[in-house]
């Protein structure tokens, strides 16, 4: 029924079960909450249509392509960039148990690569600083914590701008005033 993109509102409000059954398909990762199949659920499907009876292999994100996406995040907003110094108040990387475990359901979604998301977080953070050197202010700060950038999904907008081919002119030299 998922996959063929049916309405399940009406079979959820007439039986217990199936409401029962559909939130134990979103608990185990073969539907999104939005009732798009995963692909551990497109897996399943194909395992029960094939004639074959081979196992089921069950995709797991990598340790390391978490690690990469955490290390490309920001820790805090201060920084320096093209030689100016910004300085910041308050941490960025946070429950890092919380997004590793966001970022590898993320991944098992379909939607989205580890290459992407890691691109985008590049994109939005390079960005950022490019406008604090322009407008002489930190806009890092305006960051959201790493947990609530996973949660918002906010590298949505970053993934579309980079498929679009839109790229981020880097300034060559700093504008405006020079602290001394």
């Amino acid at each position: 029924m998922v996959e063929q993109q049916q309405d399940l509102s009406e079979f959820r409000k007439e039986s217990m079960k199936f409401d029962s059954m559909y939130f134990s398909l979103i608990r185990k990762g073969l539907i999104t909450e939005d009732e798009k199949l995963t692909i551990q659920g497109i897996e399943l499907l194909k395992f029960i249509e094939s004639k074959e009876r081979k196992k089921i292999v069950k995709h797991k994100a990598s340790v390391q392509e978490f690690e990469d996406w955490w290390k490309a995040f920001p820790g805090t907003d201060t920084f320096t960039h093209k030689g100016k110094s910004f300085r910041g108040s308050r941490t960025l990387r946070q429950a890092k148990d919380d997004c590793k475990v966001k970022f590898n359901k993320i991944l098992l979604e379909g939607e989205y690569t580890s290459e992407q998301l890691i691109k985008a977080l590049e994109y939005d953070v390079l960005q950022k600083k490019e406008m604090s050197v322009i407008q002489n202010t930190n806009k890092l700060t305006y960051m959201q914590n790493s947990l609530t950038y996973l949660n918002q999904r906010s590298y949505e907008a970053f993934i579309e701008l980079i498929e679009q081919g839109i790229e981020i002119k880097e300034s060559q030299k700093p504008t405006g005033t020079t602290d001394i």
